[in-house]
């Protein structure tokens, strides 16, 4: 559930501009809206993350490393998908991926 919010998140976000609760899930490929709140909930105190109340989150660029990390183990993107969709990731060409 979180890779399906992170993956829309990423496609349909616009950087800077908080993405909300309804329309991340309601963008999402998912049918389970009860956990995919659940999740929501957690991905918005993420290191990655920034919580803007009401007005939903966005993507923390100083902590992309750790956001590559949950994509590449968590949700079992390859490191070309990663950096090809984090388009602001500046150290991804060191990135540690073992």
């Amino acid at each position: 559930m979180k890779c399906a919010l992170l993956g829309t998140m990423l496609a349909k976000h616009k950087w800077g501009t908080p993405i909300t609760e309804e329309d991340l899930i309601s963008f999402s490929p998912i049918d389970d809206y009860p956990t995919a709140r659940a999740v929501y909930n957690d991905l918005r105190s993420a290191t990655y993350m920034t919580y803007h109340g009401d007005r939903g989150i966005t993507l923390d660029q100083s902590n992309f490393d750790v956001l590559a990390d949950v994509l590449y183990f968590e949700c079992n993107w390859e490191a070309w998908e990663i950096d090809s969709r984090l388009k602001h990731y500046e150290g991804i060409e060191n990135h540690d991926w073992a």
